[in-house]
């Protein structure tokens, strides 16, 4: 787990929940990862035990963001702790979420290595806008908004999928996710069912 200071993480809705459990990641292939989430209608004790156990896993892995399919759970949310360009360290959580992404003449695409914790140890490149601001609910069924750059927008693309269905699989052309499939077989042994948990 990290372990910089408060002040030097920008958490404009509050720390993330503590004290979750780790739990296995859900990997590509497993229905729920493929269909859009449910939204989330409850904003109480439940989700608040959802998201920690989402954080502790996100930790857990080394990822920047995890989504709850990638935990099994049917839900539409995402928890991230990610730097942007300048690589200062943004988290949150957001239910809900849609992306805004540039358009015309500001939509610049940014081809740079991205990876999955749900198909884990490889990367190969993707192309995303280079901006991105997502907008959903926190944890109290408040309003959030985070906009960002760098693998910060990345990210927020990313977890955002997830709760589409859509894994950066599908946003890749078939010889490349050919060859990402053939360099994962060749790690899987290092990620059993059962990792990041014990």
């Amino acid at each position: 787990m990290p372990t910089e200071s408060p002040a030097d993480v920008h958490a404009p809705y509050g720390p993330l929940p503590e004290g979750g459990t780790v739990r296995p990641m859900t990997r590509w292939g497993t229905p729920v990862m493929h269909r859009p989430q449910a939204q989330v209608t409850a904003y109480d004790d439940a989700l608040r035990e959802l998201v920690a156990d989402m954080v502790a896993t996100m930790y857990a892995a080394d990822g920047v963001g995890l989504a709850a399919c990638q935990i099994g759970v049917d839900q539409a949310v995402f928890v991230f702790d990610c730097p942007d360009e300048r690589g200062e360290r943004w988290v949150g959580v957001v239910c809900n979420p849609t992306v805004t992404l540039p358009e015309g003449k500001d939509r610049r695409l940014e081809a740079d290595d991205e990876g999955c914790l749900s198909f884990p140890g490889v990367f190969t490149e993707c192309a995303r806008p280079d901006v991105a601001r997502v907008e959903g609910f926190g944890l109290d069924g408040e309003p959030v908004s985070f906009e960002g750059d760098g693998l910060l927008a990345r990210c927020l693309q990313h977890e955002t999928d997830h709760t589409y269905g859509t894994v950066f699989g599908d946003r890749i052309s078939a010889k490349a996710r050919k060859k990402l499939g053939k360099e994962q077989a060749k790690v899987a042994d290092d990620f059993p069912d059962t990792w990041p948990a014990e």
